[in-house]
């Protein structure tokens, strides 16, 4: 029951990514309605409740009324980072879990903590790079940092990997900023 659900609000723009327990629980109790059902044959995509009917596992679910939010604010995180810079290293363009981050212009050179001083950096070049700036040592950014312009309500770790479900592409908004959100709409586009 571990599996991800997309969470719409009424008017079908992304609210939440919740687990698959929560998701039956709110289709069960009336507060919301399954727009598309998991694919599939085997048992994951098929649940049967206490009394013994089946019906399918939700893989997105619309709430039946209309949840007012704040717009929330995109806080400067490890993780936000490198969901920025999908998972992949600034000079080099390695893709992977082995990742630190690296600040552009060093700390000791009067580079911050911001958006637009830091960035996703593999090992190796983290350390070629050391306490110098990038000219310095020959290397070049694949894309200047900056802050998201769009900030969902899902956090962006979320909002980047549940691009990658085929049906949830199409109520995922599409935004050039974001790393693996532009990645993964791009390919749908070729």
């Amino acid at each position: 029951m571990s599996q991800e659900v997309l969470v719409l609000n009424s008017d079908y723009e992304p609210l939440n990514v919740c687990n698959l327990r929560r998701a039956i629980i709110l289709v069960c109790m009336g507060k919301a309605d399954i727009l598309h059902a998991r694919e599939g044959n085997g048992a994951k995509s098929r649940l049967y409740s206490a009394e013994g009917h089946a019906f399918e596992a939700p893989s997105v679910v619309k709430l039946r009324h209309h949840v007012r939010r704040p717009l929330p604010e995109l806080k400067l995180s490890r993780r936000s980072v490198f969901a920025r810079d999908n998972f992949t290293c600034q000079y080099c363009g390695i893709v992977g879990k082995d990742l630190t981050i690296d600040h552009v212009i060093p700390k000791r050179h009067g580079g911050g903590m911001a958006w637009e001083n830091l960035v996703t950096c593999c090992r190796r070049c983290n350390t070629k790079k050391g306490d110098k700036t990038p000219e310095k040592v020959g290397m070049k950014l694949a894309r200047q940092p900056r802050r998201p312009r769009y900030t969902p309500y899902i956090s962006l770790n979320k909002y980047v990997s549940g691009a990658k479900h085929e049906v949830w592409r199409d109520y995922l908004p599409v935004f050039t900023d974001i790393g693996g959100a532009a990645g993964a709409h791009a390919a749908i586009a070729q």
